[in-house]
């Protein structure tokens, strides 16, 4: 039935108020909020690492470019979101890598996860997380070697913090598999990660003894050295995963202009550090609620997944409830795969595994339309 509007007010559906920002804005402040990141993992592991996250910048805008070109779309490649995807694919890649990987799993990020479903906005999963699974399974290898940044000049491992304790728990596992109990002895002596790479002689700066050192002998206390180093990014690992200092500079200011909320972060990263704080010192023999939560919360990729890539508003919940959720799953898959997986990380693949759930979470978390009931 059409109604008389005497007073010529034009009806529309929502929104109707409408916030300012737009998605260019967005993906190039992310793009800048990632930049410090990049710099020191260039700055650590070498201009090698510099020409990595070239190409996949490169390789990420010529795919939009060219699709664009031969579907007839209008040009996107403006709107920062090919810049912030190959970034992304390059933090996640060793420094060292072959240049041709790079392209593939730039290409894939784009041509398959992204266009193949309809283009920004419409991809179901994150392009650069699947980018990068694609290319650690097509190439293993490659993709496992990894480079020890220079500000270490004594460093000969070449195995990231989690890489070394997995593959050395298993050595250990294999030497006394015929024995349970001096395992499990062998492990309790161990005590935990820290440790572990101690014993093996993972390397340390001198800035990182020094201010352990201090510490303890000021205040009593026994941290093991190494923490320093995990948080600024003096170790082995991928291009821009390493440093969580500078990760989260960048995430305060995405804070600060409200382009990412605290639900995803603080869930996952909470429930990923309950879990590992309550089980993760039982592989050490070391009993319930002993787990070196700042080991795993400072190694690996969890603190750019968590910030950077469990945030994509693409790929994400819609809701607060939903997103709570998304995070406390993706924590605990993370958890899981670390620890009993064969991978040392587990992060892209926990992202993942939650960007197929969320239709399922928007489904039964969306609100109740005002004046209606909630089906049973």
């Amino acid at each position: 039935m059409k109604m008389d509007n005497p007073q010529g007010y034009l009806t529309t559906i929502s929104p109707h108020l409408r916030e300012g920002t737009r998605t260019p804005h967005i993906m190039w402040i992310v793009t800048l909020c990632l930049l410090p990141a990049a710099i020191w993992g260039v700055y650590i592991f070498g201009l090698g690492s510099l020409l990595v996250l070239t190409i996949c910048i490169a390789a990420s805008v010529a795919t939009e470019f060219i699709i664009n070109q031969l579907t007839g779309r209008k040009q996107t490649i403006s709107d920062g979101s090919a810049v912030l995807t190959g970034l992304l694919i390059g933090f996640n890649l060793p420094p060292q890598l072959p240049l041709y990987i790079a392209v593939i799993a730039s290409v894939f990020a784009i041509a398959i996860v992204k266009y193949a479903f309809g283009g920004l906005g419409s991809n179901w999963m994150n392009p650069a997380l699947a980018g990068r699974v694609f290319v650690l399974f097509s190439f293993s290898g490659p993709m496992s070697t990894w480079l020890m940044p220079h500000t270490l000049p004594d460093a000969v491992s070449s195995a990231t913090p989690l890489g070394a304790v997995k593959s050395g728990l298993q050595g250990v596992a294999v030497t006394f598999s015929n024995s349970a109990e001096a395992l499990a002895q062998k492990l309790h002596e161990l005590k935990g990660p820290m440790h572990f790479l101690a014993t093996k002689g993972y390397p340390v700066s001198g800035f990182d003894q020094s201010l352990t050192d201090w510490l303890n002998s000021t205040f009593g206390l026994s941290i093991h050295k190494g923490y320093f180093d995990l948080f600024v990014g003096n170790m082995g690992g991928s291009i821009g995963e390493v440093s969580v200092l500078l990760l989260l500079l960048g995430t305060i200011y995405l804070f600060y202009r409200k382009i990412i909320s605290w639900h995803i972060p603080v869930s996952y990263l909470g429930c990923f550090a309950f879990l590992v704080w309550i089980f993760g010192g039982l592989r050490f023999d070391q009993g319930l609620f002993s787990g070196d939560v700042l080991f795993h919360l400072f190694s690996g990729g969890i603190m750019l997944g968590s910030f950077y890539m469990a945030t994509d508003m693409v790929t994400s919940p819609l809701t607060r409830k939903g997103m709570i959720i998304f995070g406390v799953g993706a924590g605990m898959l993370t958890y899981l795969i670390r620890f009993f997986g064969s991978l040392p990380e587990g992060v892209s693949l926990s992202i993942i595994i939650m960007n197929m759930a969320v239709p399922l979470i928007d489904r039964y978390t969306k609100p109740v339309i005002f004046g209606t009931t909630k089906k049973e």
